[in-house]
């Protein structure tokens, strides 16, 4: 699969049982519908974080294409305090995390009690991945 902002081949890395594509290149990680669940099964907070998806139609990101499905990706603000602009295909193929998100998210909500998930991330991508 190709990477959805650089283009380059993303790697595919398992992370708490859950296969996620990484890019090399830019540090972006592509999650498959789900696997953000996944990620985040267990957590108080995880529906709360899951219901707090909302498109953000004033954005002026360049839109990006799926990798799976190739059509355009909405811009999706997530998050309770503080707010996060991910790409998530229309389709419902999956996440688009630039560099950084998915552990501002992660570290935001407080949704891995033991920092497991966030420890995993930190060592296999180094800080803010």
């Amino acid at each position: 699969m190709d990477c959805p902002l650089c283009k380059e081949p993303m790697i595919v890395l398992e992370l708490n049982e859950v296969e996620i594509d990484h890019c090399l290149a830019c540090g972006g990680i592509w999650l498959d519908a789900g696997e953000l669940e996944l990620l985040l099964e267990g957590a108080e907070e995880k529906d709360k974080l899951l219901s707090s998806f909302e498109v953000d139609k004033s954005s002026k990101e360049k839109r990006r294409k799926c990798p799976i499905c190739l059509r355009r990706m909405e811009k999706v603000l997530c998050g309770t305090q503080r707010r996060v602009r991910i790409d998530k295909c229309r389709n419902n193929d999956g996440l688009w995390f630039d560099k950084g998100e998915l552990h501002d998210i992660l570290k935001e909500g407080h949704f891995d009690e033991d920092n497991k998930v966030l420890t995993l991330l930190d060592d296999m991508f180094g800080k803010k991945s």
